[in-house]
């Protein structure tokens, strides 16, 4: 498993290095679109290309939910501060709608407010079904036969062992589902916000999603380094 751990630790290094590049183009057609030039073309196709960038990351990730789910649960590569805002595994969906709010909620029709209000009340209902869901997969490590087992683990035989690693094996495979279900969560989510909102708010939207994204890491990276070196941290 640390082999698995290390290549994704490396994976999304170099992914993270792919949304700055991204945010820098990003500000550059905003700047332009502040200065009164008409980047709506440059919109469109920068979009797809964003979401190109996300959808690789959901795949990497897929492969690391298939081998050792429960890494993501509390996932090495991110900061302590990243973890702490964690829902299965990465962002709430409903997280998006916040963003929206702070970027772009006067530039909306009342059309657009009302689309934005019904993927709301959707995601957030579905959120509840997927958080009762993990619920019922974590309740079952103090149900038998995983917690009659568990208590007398270092005194298992052969045949007991084999029963144990069978039951987590069972909680392992439906914890995947529940992830790969919040995953699908969030990029449907995402998926409805696009298709409501025009290209040039589109990219608004997701500058203000990579600009926190980056700097809740680079808060995180730092409040972790001066905690391990005794160095007094400052907000």
């Amino acid at each position: 498993m640390a082999a698995i751990n290390s290549a994704f630790i490396s994976f999304f290094e170099d992914w993270i290095i792919k949304q700055e590049a991204f945010l820098e183009q990003i500000e550059s057609i905003l700047s332009s679109i502040d200065s009164g030039f008409n980047t709506n073309q440059e919109c469109i196709d920068i979009i797809p290309r964003i979401f190109a960038h996300y959808r690789e990351f959901y795949e990497e990730k897929a492969k690391v939910s298939t081998e050792d789910v429960f890494l993501l649960l509390s996932p090495p590569w991110m900061s302590s501060f990243e973890r702490s805002m964690l829902w299965i595994s990465g962002f709430r969906p409903s997280f998006l709608f916040p963003i929206i709010g702070n970027s772009i909620a006067a530039e909306l029709s009342d059309d657009q407010k009302r689309r934005i209000e019904i993927a709301k009340s959707e995601t957030r209902r579905k959120e509840r079904e997927i958080t009762q869901a993990m619920a019922r997969v974590q309740e079952t490590v103090a149900e038998p036969p995983i917690y009659s087992l568990m208590r007398n683990f270092g005194k298992l035989v052969d045949g007991e062992v084999g029963k144990f690693d069978a039951a987590v094996e069972e909680m392992k495979a439906a914890m995947v589902v529940v992830v790969r279900n919040a995953d699908d969560l969030r990029w449907s989510t995402a998926g409805k916000v696009v298709e409501v909102l025009s290209p040039v708010q589109n990219v608004k939207f997701l500058a203000a999603l990579a600009r926190f994204q980056l700097r809740a890491r680079r808060w995180g990276l730092e409040k972790d380094s001066q905690r391990e070196t005794g160095v007094a941290f400052q907000p």
